[in-house]
């Protein structure tokens, strides 16, 4: 029986503060709106954990069983790769968490949120496509994260859906510039994956698995890496431009600096291996960035 250190480890808690960054994003976003209802923001916190948990564990079970993750693999070896945890209570812990968000979705949408029953039922559409995106980007005849498609599934659920969905249920309100820090958010979680990507590029062309840089090249993906990181913080210059923000209001731009040294030093790598650490260091600094972009605009 796998322990409850194989399941830590198969949860990836490193993803989860980026997860939680567009939840974040969006609440704090939506708590000027006078109809910003927290409880729902806190909800959508919950659920959009479970989806990455979800996420995690789909991707260590779809990866072993593609052959993806093998001796070749750079990066730190999966459970169910190393025998940690068995492809069957795996595939029981996917289906069990995908019940878990779905359901905490439902409390979300009908005991929470004071959405109408249209809405309602756009976005329990919207959460089962949630969990089937995050079941099937390694998992099925023909995964979307083999097809290089990965970077804009992730740029649409924890970028746009993340950001505007939580700011829609927590407000029952849409504002067209909420995409702009929906978008901030959706580029920097691809900049996540595409460090991923770079990491593992050898072993991904080698086993047939076609990210975007595989398809781009590694040198090609640097500079696309380089647009994901620095994009938002145009974006999120432009939102607080649009709405009249005082100048402390452009404090998160501070964070431009330590942005700029990371994203140096991955344009100097020589050896993918030592990308690992700034997967993380990225995760992190998105989350510290939309403290300080959402403290400073709360003002």
């Amino acid at each position: 029986m796998p322990n409850i250190q194989s399941w830590v480890k198969a949860a990836r808690l490193r993803t989860l503060p980026l997860a939680l960054s567009s939840v974040a994003m969006g609440a704090v976003v939506a708590a000027k709106e006078p109809t910003f209802h927290a409880p729902a923001a806190w909800m959508a916190a919950l659920t959009t954990l479970l989806l990455q948990i979800l996420s995690n564990f789909a991707n260590d079970l779809g990866d072993s069983s593609s052959g993806i993750d093998n001796d070749q693999r750079v990066g730190p070896k999966r459970t169910v790769q190393s025998g940690e945890i068995s492809r069957k209570s795996m595939a029981k812990a996917v289906y069990a968490t995908a019940a878990l968000a779905f359901a905490s979705g439902l409390y979300l949408l009908f005991a929470v949120s004071g959405l109408n029953t249209h809405q309602i039922l756009l976005f329990i559409g919207l959460g089962l496509a949630a969990i089937a995106a995050a079941i099937t980007y390694t998992i099925g005849k023909k995964p979307y994260g083999y097809l290089g498609l990965g970077d804009l599934f992730v740029f649409l659920f924890f970028g746009l859906l993340g950001v505007a969905g939580t700011f829609f249920v927590s407000t029952s309100l849409f504002r067209g510039d909420v995409l702009l820090p929906a978008a901030a958010m959706g580029l920097w979680s691809a900049g996540v994956l595409n460090l991923n990507n770079l990491r593992d590029h050898a072993n991904d062309r080698f086993s047939g698995k076609h990210t975007i840089v595989v398809k781009l090249g590694y040198h090609n993906a640097l500079l696309y890496h380089a647009f994901l990181v620095m994009m938002p913080f145009v974006l999120l210059s432009i939102f607080v431009a649009g709405r009249g923000g005082s100048l402390v209001a452009y404090s998160f731009l501070i964070a431009i600096v330590p942005f700029i040294a990371d994203l140096r030093a991955v344009l100097r790598m020589r050896n993918p291996a030592e990308l690992d650490p700034y997967l993380k260091k990225l995760a992190i600094k998105t989350m510290l960035v939309t403290l300080v972009f959402g403290i400073t605009n709360l003002l």
